[in-house]
């Protein structure tokens, strides 16, 4: 019997939304399994995203800004924090001049801020608490480029102040005043060895407690003003490392480049994205993209099982298609446009459902602790991670729910569609 064209993609289009209407349950079903399956998608993406950015900030902000320099001797010992090779290149045979460092990157296009930094390996006395690290910096002009605290985006501050320039005070984190017994007001006996590898007493007033956040600091640093720890340790007017920040991140490589071309071959220039920790992430990334696509691989069989359940439950509905004179090739563009509706509905309600708990953790961070019972000294993350909202990411999730529903429609439909009407009525 010949078949009769029952109208074009409007009125197939109207028969669609109507099958959806008719079984509700079946609907709401349907776009759940689309819905949960974008959710995932979209919050694992965010999840990675938001751990990237949370590494890269944490390694900006305390270990290179966005180029670092360094003396070639220094970088060959740097686990030891010696203070010995201070920064020199071109005709310095000491130190350069950290007034001289400053001249040179600020010279260059495109630096918003160029910061000296000193680090060094201390021994307390009298205190429960035997080692900690003397982390010399120009307080005020790190804390109008940076947010020490990550998670709270402020100073770190949460008890007195930081030490003032030049003064015999310090600042330490709020772990190791717990351990030490430490409060503000204190005295910090300590030994440390200067450039001349003497040993040097010093016992500063503790005028602030901080917390960043950031296991590392919080339990083993003292903060003291540049200037003082530099003159301290015999550094002259030199300095141990030297940071530069970039008005814009993505030219850091090329002030690198020219930098580096500055100081000479005495000295290491390092862009942010040479630091060990980002490169490892860089590469795990890899690791977490053939995760993402397993869950991909899972979310899609969720999708396609459910459609397939649908589609096989209704072959009579088919039969009866086919009885009343509908073509094949309309049966199944009437459930091509019937899984297109209800893939937009559950990717939508994915991406919303997504959207909203990404949004809601981009302001309430999660805390780390509750995956890595606290163990993330020698890691270069803050002790909470927030999840990255992203537009991208809300799309990318919803273009994967409607591609991988509508496509797997397509399959057994065509294969039901291809049922004789009679052999389908009797099923």
């Amino acid at each position: 019997m010949e078949k009769v064209k029952i109208g074009g993609a409007g009125t197939l289009i109207k028969i669609a939304y109507r099958n959806i209407l008719r079984n509700r349950r079946r609907t709401a079903f349907c776009i759940s399994a689309a819905a949960i399956a974008v959710f995932f998608t979209v919050f694992m993406q965010a999840w990675m995203a938001g751990m990237t950015d949370n590494m890269e900030e944490v390694v900006r902000t305390f270990d290179t800004g966005h180029v670092s320099a360094v003396s070639a001797r220094y970088e060959a010992e740097k686990e030891y924090y010696p203070v010995w090779f201070p920064i020199a290149g071109g005709n310095y045979a000491e130190g350069r001049p950290v007034a001289e460092l400053e001249r040179l990157a600020l010279g260059l296009n495109g630096v918003k801020a160029a910061l000296p930094r000193i680090t060094a390996y201390a021994t307390l006395q009298d205190s429960t608490v035997k080692h900690a690290f003397l982390w010399g910096i120009k307080v005020r002009e790190e804390l109008a480029l940076n947010s020490f605290n990550l998670t709270r985006r402020d100073s770190g501050i949460v008890e007195g102040r930081y030490p003032e320039p030049d003064a015999n005070e310090c600042a330490v984190g709020v772990r190791m005043a717990e351990k030490a017994g430490l409060r503000v007001g204190d005295r910090l006996p300590l030994k440390t060895v200067s450039a001349q590898f003497s040993d040097k007493m010093w016992s500063p007033v503790i005028t602030g407690i901080f917390q960043f956040d950031y296991l590392k600091y919080d339990e083993d640093a003292i903060i003291v003003d540049f200037t003082r720890l530099q003159r301290l340790l015999v550094l002259g007017e030199g300095t141990q490392q030297f940071f530069i920040y970039a008005k814009d991140a993505s030219q850091s490589r090329a002030l690198a480049a020219q930098f580096k071309a500055l100081l000479g071959e005495d000295s290491v220039v390092r862009d942010w994205r040479d630091n060990y920790f980002v490169a490892m992430m860089q590469q795990s990334m890899m690791v977490f993209a053939v995760v993402y696509l397993v869950f991909l691989i899972v979310a899609s069989f969720l999708i396609v099982n459910t459609v397939v359940m649908i589609i096989h439950e209704r072959i009579k509905e088919i039969g009866m298609m086919g009885s009343l004179g509908m073509s094949r090739s309309e049966i199944v563009r009437v459930f091509f446009f019937e899984a297109v509706f209800l893939s937009v509905l559950g990717s939508l309600a994915g991406c919303a459902l997504g959207g909203m708990v990404t949004l809601g953790f981009s302001f309430f961070p999660l805390e780390l602790d509750i995956f890595t019972g606290g163990g993330m000294k020698e890691f270069p993350m803050s002790g909470t991670i927030t999840l990255a909202f992203d537009p991208v990411i809300l799309a990318q999730g919803f273009v994967f729910g409607v591609a991988i529903t509508s496509v797997c429609t397509l399959f057994p439909s065509l294969k039901s569609a291809f049922v004789e009407p009679v052999e389908a009525l009797r099923r």
